[in-house]
C-alpha cells in the first residue's frame, strides 16, 4: 500500500492507504474529519468540497495519493479556536443553512469564490459560481445572502 503525506488543516499527516482511496474517504475515515460530506459520489453535489493548495476541489473526485505533499483545508480547519471564520459566521447569521448537509461544501466553495473574485460579489456572480453545489432544502436565497455577507466580512479583516 502506498504511503501518503500531506498537511491537513495545518498539521502534517502520514498514512498508508489503498491506491484507490478517495480523498474524501481518507479525510472522513482515516482522519475522522467528518465535516466533509459524501453526497453523491459522482462529483455533482459539492458536499465534499475542500481546498487543496488553496483551490476548491471535490474530494470525491480526487484520490488521496494525488494530494501527496499538498496542503488540504477542510471545514474543520477554518475556525480559530472558538471563533468561526467570517464566512462560517455569515452562514450562521444569515440563515444560510437548513439541514446543514451541504453547508460545509457551500462554505468551502464560497471561500474559493471570494479568493478568485474578490470581496464585492453581486448576486448573479454568486449564483453562477455555486452551480456545482446542490442544496436540497433551501431556495438558495439565504445561501447567496450568506456568501455576499461573508465576502464583505472577509474584506473588512486586516
Amino acid at each position: 500500500m502506498p504511503t501518503v503525506k500531506m498537511k491537513v488543516n495545518g498539521k502534517p499527516v502520514t498514512a498508508e492507504v489503498e491506491a484507490r482511496t478517495l480523498l474524501v474517504q481518507f479525510l472522513r475515515e482515516n482522519l475522522r474529519l467528518t465535516g466533509t460530506h459524501v453526497g453523491c459520489d459522482t462529483s455533482q453535489c459539492g458536499a465534499c468540497v475542500v481546498h487543496v493548495n488553496g483551490k476548491s476541489v471535490k474530494a470525491c473526485s480526487m484520490l488521496a495519493v494525488m494530494a501527496e505533499g499538498c496542503e488540504v483545508t477542510t471545514i474543520e480547519g477554518l475556525a480559530t479556536g472558538n471563533t468561526l471564520h467570517p464566512m462560517q459566521q455569515a452562514f450562521m447569521d444569515n440563515h444560510g443553512l437548513q439541514c446543514g448537509f451541504c453547508t460545509p461544501g457551500m462554505v468551502m466553495t464560497a471561500l474559493d469564490i471570494v479568493n478568485r473574485n474578490g470581496n464585492e460579489l453581486d448576486e448573479a456572480t454568486v449564483r453562477k459560481e455555486l452551480e456545482g453545489n446542490i442544496c436540497r432544502c433551501t431556495g438558495y436565497h439565504n445561501i447567496v445572502k450568506s456568501v455576499r455577507a461573508g465576502a464583505k466580512a472577509m474584506g473588512s479583516k486586516p
